[in-house]
């Protein structure tokens, strides 16, 4: 019998971040597994609400190519409400389990991507949690994802497995919803990019033109969304420390898109006397990313919390030093190969900079033992350890 596993791929955008960026890479390494495993991937699709009341049931351009692509009529929003009210639930259960599985042909894996899963009354139900700070940490997320944890809850009657990217993850789901641990596999994430990724796409030279940074001047990086989460105000408490007291040449540059309650973060930047070396850029391209992870002094990234901690590993990858926080699942990530502070400390965060950016001897150990940190990630091994996951539970 033929393993027939259907991964929901609606968090998927033309330009895939976040869950996105997850699920187009995971779809994309199944479908290479395909020619040395038994097994049949399909995808299943739900339209957003804007393109469905517009009659657009079209799947993004990036998944054209695969085979076997279900389309769901019902818009992701709808079928969300449905999903955390207990209320219509229950009436929505009975009415549709036997109406997905038809839909999906009857998969033996359903997998949900994105904090749930649909209810089918004979598939394997999979689902996706990728963090808890919805639960752990309220003050940092917006009003949208906090309905999140009625829709877990809810999904968590019907599901099989749950999926996630980090040991540490792993523990907050056993602990804070009382998963049994048998019930949860960790699959950790990989990077977009691989060490000689800039050589690949193109000239160097070329992208530094596309930019108006002066690449001759140092800089220490961070790259993520702008948000409370990120802690990035402690960044530039760090920066206005390094400047003030060790007077440092370097620039600090922000890249990432706005998120939620960013307004404090450019405050603390105008605050700053060094306001004028402080850059934010908005969406750059992967290639442009690579750039800036490749030439940065320091990579600093004191995030409060992390399901696993993407940037990091990708900074590691093209030999960026990395200075982060000593929380959550980033020390699974890093291993030995980064200096780990409390990410609450400023000045422990400045002197952990201040120690790479004036030793060389410790800035090219970083790089190194970061280079040999990364190749233990990558997108293959993910999807090999999501398919042995799949197969633990049939």
């Amino acid at each position: 019998m033929v393993l027939k596993v259907v991964i929901d791929a609606t968090p998927v955008f033309p330009k895939p971040t976040g869950v996105g960026f997850y699920v187009a890479n995971l779809i994309s390494s199944l479908n290479a597994l395909q020619s040395q495993e038994e097994f049949q991937l399909g995808i299943a699709y739900q339209p957003g609400l804007k393109n469905w009341l517009l009659g657009k049931q079209a799947v993004p351009d990036c998944l054209n190519h695969y085979s076997h692509v279900h389309i769901l009529p019902i818009p992701a929003r709808v079928l969300n409400i449905l999903l955390t009210s207990t209320q219509v639930s229950n009436f929505f259960l009975c009415y549709f389990q036997n109406y997905f599985e038809q839909c999906f042909n009857y998969p033996t894996i359903l997998h949900g991507t994105n904090y749930s899963v649909y209810p089918c009354n004979n598939s394997h139900k999979v689902m996706n949690i990728y963090d808890l700070t919805f639960i752990k940490y309220p003050n940092y997320i917006d009003s949208a994802v906090k309905t999140y944890i009625q829709r877990v809850k809810r999904c968590l009657q019907w599901t099989d497995l749950v999926l996630t990217i980090s040991e540490s993850s792993k523990k907050d789901i056993i602990d804070y919803l009382e998963v049994d641990p048998e019930r949860v596999y960790v699959t950790p994430l990989a990077s977009r990019y691989y060490p000689n990724y800039l050589y690949d796409k193109k000239n160097i030279q070329v992208l530094e033109k596309q930019v108006t940074y002066d690449f001759f001047k140092p800089y220490l990086l961070f790259v993520s969304t702008i948000e409370p989460r990120k802690n990035i105000n402690t960044i530039i408490s760090a920066f206005n420390l390094l400047k003030k007291k060790h007077k440092i040449e370097h620039q600090l540059i922000l890249i990432g898109k706005k998120g939620w309650n960013y307004e404090p973060i450019f405050a603390a930047i105008e605050n700053s006397c060094w306001s004028n070396q402080i850059h934010h850029l908005d969406y750059l391209s992967d290639e442009l990313v690579a750039l800036f992870y490749s030439k940065a002094d320091v990579f600093v990234y004191p995030s409060h919390y992390e399901g696993f901690g993407l940037p990091v590993l990708e900074a590691m990858t093209l030999g960026a030093p990395v200075v982060s926080a000593n929380t959550s699942s980033i020390p699974e990530v890093t291993g030995d190969a980064a200096i780990l502070v409390d990410p609450n400390n400023p000045v422990q965060l400045a002197e952990a900079i201040l120690k790479v950016i004036s030793d060389s001897q410790v800035r090219e150990e970083l790089i190194s033992k970061g280079r040999e940190r990364a190749k233990l990630f990558s997108w293959e091994r993910t999807a090999k350890e999501t398919l042995k996951a799949y197969r633990s539970i049939i």
